[in-house]
């Protein structure tokens, strides 16, 4: 098994496996492509991330400038998408986000893992776990969203949370960590 087919299944694999960083350096040629393009040239950062991300639902997307990511073909996202300036998403897991979904400012999804035992984390051996985000959610801005971390429908996280376990539909959620504050 390859260290990014390791990856991709959620397995113990080499962040320093010459493919992968092959992979990433490409992505970061492209990724500053897109931050480079005027921003009023939507044609061509549609064909950019029509090209870079794993699934878009439809030509609504909306990704403004700067945007950041670690491979693109794990992002999937849902119609009417939009997310705000410093979207960073560390994507060796899926991410998947839903249809209406819209994102503040200074937002980053990581689905990357390390060991917290110093020694281990030299061996730069790390694990990746998705996330999963709904319909109808509103991020707000400055939120950290951590690996592994399920979010439901129709949901709000209030700006500068740390999403760090699963919130579930219908709910409007806040704090580090994140908490749900009041049911819809």
């Amino acid at each position: 098994m390859t260290e990014k087919e390791k990856m991709l299944t959620g397995q113990l694999y080499s962040a320093v496996d010459q493919q992968l960083l092959e992979e990433l350096m490409a992505v970061k040629d492209i990724i500053h492509r897109y931050n480079a393009l005027p921003p009023s040239d939507s044609a061509s950062r549609l064909a950019i991330l029509k090209n870079l991300l794993g699934h878009i639902e439809d030509d609504t997307i909306i990704i403004n400038q700067p945007f950041y990511c670690d491979y693109g073909k794990q992002i999937r996202v849902g119609k009417r998408f939009f997310a705000n300036f410093n979207f960073t998403v560390l994507d060796e897991a899926p991410v998947t986000i839903g249809d209406d979904c819209f994102v503040g400012p200074n937002v980053s999804i990581y689905t990357a893992c390390h060991s917290t035992d110093p020694v281990e984390r030299n061996g730069r051996k790390e694990w990746a776990e998705q996330v999963t985000i709904g319909d109808n959610v509103w991020i707000g801005g400055s939120v950290t969203i951590l690996p592994g971390v399920k979010i439901g429908n129709n949901v709000t996280i209030g700006a500068g949370s740390v999403v760090t376990k699963d919130i579930p539909d219908n709910v409007v959620a806040v704090g580090n960590p994140c908490r749900v504050v009041k049911e819809l």
